[in-house]
């Protein structure tokens, strides 16, 4: 069983680790499409396709270039306060995959 969290995975995979306190944005290299269910993800770097569960966090992907920080664009979207700690998990993953990255 591994014990590396997505900030130490993200890290051991040679990409930093992921800042919140940080400003971010949507990889250039990377398509969204719209889904009902939240968003399809195609990187043209690596070819890979994956998937934005929640129209929420298409939301925050898509808001990250206009705010300071992970944590304003997180709040601009509306995610309750109890809900906030799985969406930075999800974000760390996105930034190890290369879907976000620091700005």
């Amino acid at each position: 069983m591994s014990t590396k969290t997505p900030e130490r995975a993200a890290d051991a995979a040679g990409v930093g680790t992921f800042d919140p306190a940080a400003p971010y944005r949507c990889s250039p290299q990377v398509s969204l499409r719209p889904e009902p269910f939240g968003a399809l993800v195609y990187h043209f770097g690596t070819r890979k396709l994956s998937f934005l569960k929640t129209l929420p966090l298409v939301e925050v992907v898509k808001g990250l270039e206009s705010h300071p920080d992970v944590h304003s664009a997180i709040e601009a979207a509306g995610v309750e306060e109890a809900q906030r700690p799985a969406y930075l998990k999800a974000l760390a993953g996105l930034a190890a995959s290369g879907t976000i990255e620091p700005r």
